[in-house]
């Protein structure tokens, strides 16, 4: 893995932006996997301003998000497509056609994920991947578990995570429990992942995820085995590093 010290949450935000600004400028037609929570927000308020300046085209880009509330429609302003679309899609100039999404609307789950797994397939995999770590150490909702699940599923959300997503809700119980997510084998499978961490509440698990055992307890400890990591983490976050 390769490791970006940032200052603070700003800095995080600037350095992944730019990661992400060259690799659409290297190759305009990139297939990007994006993700969603606090974190990503600063980064995809730098492209937009970039895109502002003129100097980003996202027309050719394409898009996959790592995952979905199940029961969410996509413009319950709690969904990640809705979360996606204003504060990244609305304000570029990407065709909303090439922005993909698990359908959280979709009661059959087999049927779901391999429709899922198919867009993923279609696309040619993913070029570069953008994550965010929960405190659990889950990526996308890959929860900690017995075993790496490969493909996209449906997951029931681990109260831990359940608590820590209830900021962005009036209450606890209007969280949703399960989700779908993209499988940890897609993830893998991305030709590059940019692992942003931002803040002292991580810094335990930052610490598990980049020196730990890889375990599916961890989730995110599978990515010591990806060969094109770049992890953009703020002082912070690397507290609890040796």
């Amino acid at each position: 893995m390769k490791l970006i010290k940032a200052r603070d949450y700003e800095d995080i935000s600037r350095k992944a932006a730019n990661l992400i600004s060259a690799q659409i400028i290297l190759k305009p037609d990139s297939v990007l996997g994006l993700a969603t929570g606090s974190t990503p927000i600063g980064i995809y308020n730098k492209l937009v301003d970039w895109y502002n300046k003129g100097d980003l085209d996202f027309s050719q880009v394409r898009t996959v998000n790592l995952d979905e509330y199940c029961g969410l429609s996509k413009d319950n302003e709690q969904s990640y497509c809705y979360f996606m679309n204003h504060h990244l899609f609305y304000h570029v100039n990407i065709d909303l056609k090439n922005t993909n999404f698990p359908n959280g609307m979709e009661c059959d789950a087999v049927k779901e994920c391999n429709r899922y797994n198919q867009v993923i397939e279609d696309m040619g995999g993913i070029d570069m991947q953008l994550l965010g770590l929960g405190t659990n150490g889950h990526i996308g909702f890959n929860e900690p578990s017995d075993t790496f699940i490969r493909n996209t599923h449906q997951v029931t959300l681990l109260n831990d995570t359940v608590v820590a997503n209830s900021r962005f809700f009036d209450s606890l119980d209007e969280v949703p429990k399960k989700a779908y997510t993209m499988g940890v084998g897609h993830i893998m499978n991305a030709k590059k992942i940019i692992l942003a961490v931002s803040g002292e509440n991580k810094s335990e698990i930052l610490n598990q995820v980049l020196n730990g055992p890889v375990t599916p307890l961890v989730p995110a400890t599978i990515l010591q085995f990806h060969p094109d990591v770049t992890v953009v983490a703020d002082e912070a976050a690397l507290s609890a590093l040796a």
